[in-house]
C-alpha cells in the first residue's frame, strides 16, 4: 500500500506492507482521512509530546526518530478481519473508528504510534470493537470529521452548558468551530465567538455562532446579547443580600433549606460557560481576568509550553474550571449519527482535499489560518497542490 512516512520532520510517500489484521481487529480500505492540528504539532513537537505523555502514564508515543504514519480522522470500506473477531460488516461497507488499536493489554493510539500506523495511507488498522458503520449513506467527505466533531461534543457535554446561558469560543480553528456547530446542535441559544483572522470568524459564522467577534477590536465580553447579571464581586454580595431579604419575609420558611435544595439541584446563580480553544500561553489567564464571575471555563486547546495564571482571581470570582481530552466511545457514536441525521453540519470545516503527494504542501498551507481550516486527505487523489 502507498503511504505517507514521517520521520524527523520530513514526509515521503511509500509503499508499504498492508498490514495484517491481529486479533480483535479489521482492515479498512481508506476512502478519507483528515489533517488534524495535532498531526501538525507532532511533526515538529513529537518528542516534547512523547514526554508529556509519557508522564502521564501512556508510553508508545511517536518519537522523531522512528518511521511513522500520521492520522486519527479516518474513515474508509471495512476489507478484512483478523482473528477473534465477530466480522460484523460485509466487505465493502463504509465505517468509521476511534483511533486506537490494542495489541494484546497494550493500548496504541492510530497515528501517533509507530506501533499504530494510522490514516495517511491507502489501508488502516482499527479495532472491531471501536468500529462503527456508517449509516444514511453519509459522504466520506463527513464521516471522516466524526472524531474531530467528536472532541467538540465532548467539550460541550463536560460544558454542561444551559440552553439559556451564554457559552464563549474564544479561539475558532477547527476544534473552536467543532465546538461552534455542537453548541447550537444542542441547543444553546446565544454562541459568542472570538478569533482574530477574519476567515475563521467567516467560518464561525457559517457553523452557526450568534456573535462573532475580532478581540483586537471589539472585546467579546461585551459583545452578547444577553448582559450578565453577576459582573463583580459587589453583584454576588448583592444577590445574598436580595436573596435573604426575601427570605426571610416568609413566616415559617426555613430559608436555609432553600439554599440546601439549590445546591443540590445546582440551581445556584451562574455565569456564561467559557471554551478555550487557542492553546497558547497566556490565554487561559486573560479568560480567568476578562470572564463574569462564577463562570466555568473550559480549556479544551492543548498549550504545551508552561503557563502562569493568578489562582486568586478565579478564586474570588468562584470561576469553575475543567480540562478536557477526547471522547468516549459512546459520544464518538453519538457524534457520527448526529451528522448522518442531518442535526449538525461540519462541512463549513472542510476547506481543501489532497492526495497522499500533497501533504507536506497541506501541512504548509495549514500553517496559516487566513486560508484553511481542515483538509481532508484522498489516497487515490493525484492532487498534490490545493486550490
Amino acid at each position: 500500500m502507498r503511504a505517507v512516512v514521517l520521520t524527523k520532520g520530513e514526509f515521503r510517500v511509500e509503499d508499504l506492507p498492508i498490514p495484517t489484521p491481529g486479533p480483535g481487529q479489521l482492515l479498512v480500505d481508506v476512502t478519507r482521512c483528515g489533517i488534524c492540528g495535532s498531526d501538525l504539532h507532532a511533526r515538529v513537537h513529537g518528542d516534547d509530546l512523547a514526554d508529556l505523555a509519557a508522564a502521564t502514564g501512556y508510553d508508545n508515543f511517536m518519537r522523531s526518530d522512528q518511521n511513522i504514519v500520521l492520522g486519527h480522522e479516518f474513515t474508509g470500506e471495512a476489507l478484512e478481519y483478523g482473528p477473534g473477531t465477530r466480522r460484523r460488516w460485509k466487505p465493502g461497507t463504509p465505517v468509521v473508528a476511534l483511533p486506537i488499536l490494542r495489541h494484546g493489554r497494550v493500548p496504541e493510539l492510530t497515528g501517533l504510534s509507530a506501533a499504530a500506523p494510522g490514516g495517511y495511507a491507502e489501508q488502516v488498522l482499527v479495532q472491531e470493537a471501536m468500529t462503527f458503520e456508517v449509516p444514511n449513506g453519509l459522504a466520506p467527505d463527513l464521516a471522516a470529521l466524526t472524531e474531530p466533531m467528536a472532541v467538540g461534543w465532548h467539550a460541550v457535554r463536560r460544558g454542561r452548558v444551559g440552553r439559556n446561558q451564554t457559552a464563549f469560543v474564544i479561539g475558532c480553528g477547527p476544534i473552536g468551530l467543532a465546538v461552534i456547530s455542537m453548541l447550537k446542535a444542542s441547543g444553546v441559544r446565544t454562541v459568542v465567538a472570538s478569533d482574530f483572522s477574519p476567515r475563521r470568524r467567516e467560518l464561525a459564522t457559517r457553523c452557526g455562532a450568534d456573535v462573532v467577534v475580532d478581540p483586537g477590536v471589539e472585546s467579546p465580553w461585551e459583545a452578547t446579547p444577553k448582559k450578565s447579571r453577576i459582573n463583580g464581586a459587589s453583584d454576588i454580595l448583592n444577590l445574598g443580600f436580595d436573596a435573604m431579604e426575601r427570605l426571610r419575609r416568609i413566616p415559617n420558611v426555613p430559608w436555609w433549606y432553600i439554599f440546601r435544595l439549590a445546591h443540590t439541584l445546582n440551581q445556584g446563580p451562574s455565569g456564561p460557560v467559557v471554551f478555550e480553544c487557542v492553546g497558547v500561553p497566556g490565554i487561559l489567564d486573560q479568560i480567568l481576568s476578562a470572564a463574569p464571575p462564577m463562570s466555568r471555563v473550559v480549556v479544551v486547546g492543548v498549550c504545551m509550553q508552561p503557563d502562569t495564571i493568578h489562582p486568586a482571581t478565579a478564586i474570588n470570582k468562584e470561576i469553575d474550571l475543567r480540562f478536557v481530552l477526547g471522547y468516549d466511545p459512546g459520544e464518538f457514536r453519538d457524534t457520527l449519527h448526529m451528522i448522518a441525521d442531518g442535526k449538525v453540519d461540519p462541512s463549513p470545516l472542510i476547506t481543501g482535499t489532497i492526495g497522499l503527494a500533497g501533504v507536506d504542501a497541506a501541512f504548509t498551507a495549514l500553517g496559516s489560518p487566513e486560508h484553511h481550516a481542515k483538509v481532508l486527505i484522498d489516497p487515490r487523489s493525484p492532487a498534490v497542490t490545493l486550490g
